[in-house]
């Protein structure tokens, strides 16, 4: 996992301008409202990014930017970041998943400060208008329960990984940001629906590409946005044979300070910041039904335990 530094105005004016005459792209993305900026000399980014964002006017001034570069005075999987320019400069980081992530945090930075809008690291689905989000560390089958919710043509999807959500009255609204989605090469063993949607030679090394799941599951079924109603927290404790437990609003916050709110990717952490995404969160998880699940099963098995949940029919 890469390190993240935070640094001074300065060293951000320093970085900057030793590094502009190197860069060959600049691509302004939307991502929910803000304008981030890529600056970079990797053509293979430059694609990549450009298919897992939206575009942005090159007329509009950014909110943040970042800077990716291979650099070998630097160590691998060097973050530094400077909070009050929204400015990232990523050096040697070769997995795109913790780049993209990276943007969404850096919007988030933004958002949560000046905006009341909140990141949250997991999946949302939509059943019916009402939403699902599926929470938990890496390894906890948050990818693989996703996508087999997806299956049945009652699911839409909002994200996969990464969604933004505000206070709206009484209601906790989440909304995507992302064009497409950031795929594991390996779905298709679990799920065989999803063989076939990216070509054998277009997965990176790291065994993912970025995907448009509208060729398989229909254009009408990703949405920008939905109203939160569930939050299921996944873990994997093959220890413990308790598969399913409902979660009151204090033991499910718990949970989440204990996990850094389920999101390594937090590119500021301060007791500013942790005092208003615990007050945010505690908000979201009293207005919303949680339940913790156990995915010690197949994928199968725990699949058919969350449709039981959300009222998804059990058909795999």
């Amino acid at each position: 996992m890469y390190t993240i530094t935070l640094i001074p105005p300065e060293e951000k004016d320093r970085l900057a301008a030793r590094l502009m005459p190197a860069v060959r792209y600049e691509i302004k993305s939307e991502i929910y409202g803000c304008c981030i900026k890529l600056l970079s000399d990797d053509p293979v980014l430059r694609d990549t990014w450009q298919e897992n964002f939206y575009a942005m006017s090159q007329s509009i001034r950014s909110h943040g930017r970042m800077f990716v570069f291979k650099d070998p005075a630097y160590p691998p999987d060097t973050v530094l970041y400077e909070p009050q320019a929204r400015t990232a400069f990523l050096f040697n980081i070769g997995y795109y998943g913790w780049i993209k992530s990276l943007a969404l945090s850096l919007t988030g930075d933004i958002l949560e400060d000046e905006h009341g809008i909140f990141s949250v690291h997991g999946a949302c689905i939509d059943i019916a208008g009402n939403g699902l989000c599926l929470i938990g560390i890496s390894g906890a089958g948050k990818t693989t329960q996703t996508y087999g919710l997806l299956k049945h043509p009652a699911t839409r999807i909002v994200s996969d990984d990464w969604f933004f959500s505000r206070m709206f009255g009484p209601e906790i609204l989440a909304y995507g940001s992302e064009k497409n989605f950031y795929i594991r090469q390996d779905l298709a063993t679990v799920w065989k629906e999803y063989s076939g949607l990216v070509k054998a030679d277009e997965y990176d090394r790291n065994g993912r590409a970025v995907a448009d799941l509208r060729w398989v599951i229909g254009k009408g079924r990703l949405l920008p946005l939905t109203t939160l109603r569930t939050v299921i927290m996944l873990r994997r404790d093959p220890a413990d044979r308790n598969t399913v437990q409902s979660l009151n609003p204090e033991a499910a916050l718990a949970l989440f300070e204990k996990n850094n709110f389920f999101n390594p990717h937090l590119l500021v952490s301060s007791p500013y910041k942790a005092a208003i995404r615990k007050r945010y969160m505690s908000e979201l998880l009293g207005r919303t039904t949680v339940y913790e699940v156990n995915t010690i099963g197949t994928p199968a098995e725990t699949q058919r335990m969350i449709r039981s949940l959300v009222a998804v029919p059990q058909e795999i």
